[in-house]
């Protein structure tokens, strides 16, 4: 294993038992992801990546259907094998969430801003009366750092954010009207 490894987790952020089955797989896919990147942190674009790979529900939102998420996951590759933006080795702060005296500090092996979307997102699932978040609640949390790597990525591949973020708002209604 490299030393590079971004070996600690949501259990050691305080995640644990905050996270549906398949949001802690998305997770552990897109630890998996950085590693296998050579990154020192997951960030949100990792997470984003490994949503789109294991969301249906996520992929749903998205207004351009099917070609869209090829197009947007074609993109996340690119970046992967060294095609697209120009991140690797640098940790993600996009400037939008302060760090100081927050656990973002705390959280080896993640970017501040991945760990500000996965308090996020918990804190969006209590919203709606869960008692874990899922993948469109992080989603939805990637969504509100709009300097974040995945927001950029999502712009880079021609996603109207704007458009997203409406259609997660929606599936919140039909979720707590159902």
């Amino acid at each position: 294993m490299r030393s590079r490894t971004p070996s600690t987790g949501p259990a050691d952020a305080g995640f644990a038992g905050r996270l549906s089955e398949p949001l802690t797989a998305v997770v552990a896919g897109a630890r998996r992801r950085a590693v296998r990147d050579g990154d020192k942190h997951l960030d949100t674009a990792h997470l984003l990546h490994s949503l789109l790979e294991s969301d249906p529900r996520v992929r749903a939102a998205f207004a351009g259907g099917p070609p869209q998420v090829v197009r947007l996951l074609g993109y996340l590759v690119q970046r992967t094998i060294g095609y697209g933006l120009r991140w690797s080795g640098t940790v993600e702060d996009s400037g939008a969430v302060p760090v100081v005296g927050r656990a973002e500090e705390a959280v080896a092996g993640w970017s501040p801003a991945a760990v500000a979307a996965m308090e996020a997102a918990i804190r969006r699932a209590a919203a709606r009366g869960a008692l874990r978040a899922d993948g469109p609640d992080l989603l939805a949390a990637l969504l509100r750092d709009r300097q974040c790597r995945a927001v950029e990525v999502l712009r880079r591949a021609g996603v109207d954010v704007d458009l997203l973020v409406m259609a997660l708002n929606g599936e919140v209604c039909q979720q707590s009207t159902g």
